[in-house]
């Protein structure tokens, strides 16, 4: 199956994912890790084990915040 994913900010890619991936897997398709990203279809954010059921979504980076360990390290 033959999956379009709009990246927010970023570019449109079409992947080509087994008939039974998940949003997981179409994810890591994408270059991205589960835990960095995650899936909207229709506008709502999906289960990342749910098995892949449109053939066009918007992937979603998850932006960190925070120290990167200097204050914690003293400098």
């Amino acid at each position: 199956m033959e999956v379009t994913v709009d990246v927010v900010g970023g570019d449109t890619e079409t992947y080509a994912v087994d008939d039974d991936a998940t949003y997981a897997d179409l994810i890591r398709a994408a270059g991205f890790h589960p835990q960095e990203a995650s899936v909207l279809v229709e506008g709502s954010p999906v289960p990342g084990d749910r098995p892949v059921d449109a053939d066009r979504v918007r992937l979603l980076r998850l932006i960190r915040g925070g120290t990167t360990g200097l204050a914690a390290a003293g400098e």
